[in-house]
């Protein structure tokens, strides 16, 4: 990976993690080092799982 790569997910991870979007990356990591017997979500679902638990899958929302 060439350091103007590294430069851009750099910036990408960061912008994610400050609007609330974890790493899939991370989430793949963890997967595989503590429950390598487990098939880990795809990216679509797992993105889907994260904002349902941060906002909540009933549509209702949150306040603050």
């Amino acid at each position: 990976m060439t350091r103007t790569a590294r430069i851009i997910k750099a910036l990408r991870d960061t912008a994610r993690l400050m609007v609330g979007v974890p790493s899939y990356d991370a989430y793949r990591a963890h997967m595989a080092a503590h429950h390598p017997d487990r098939e880990p979500m795809s990216e679509r679902t797992f993105f889907r799982n994260r904002q349902d638990a941060r906002y909540g899958s009933a549509g209702g929302g949150r306040c603050c």
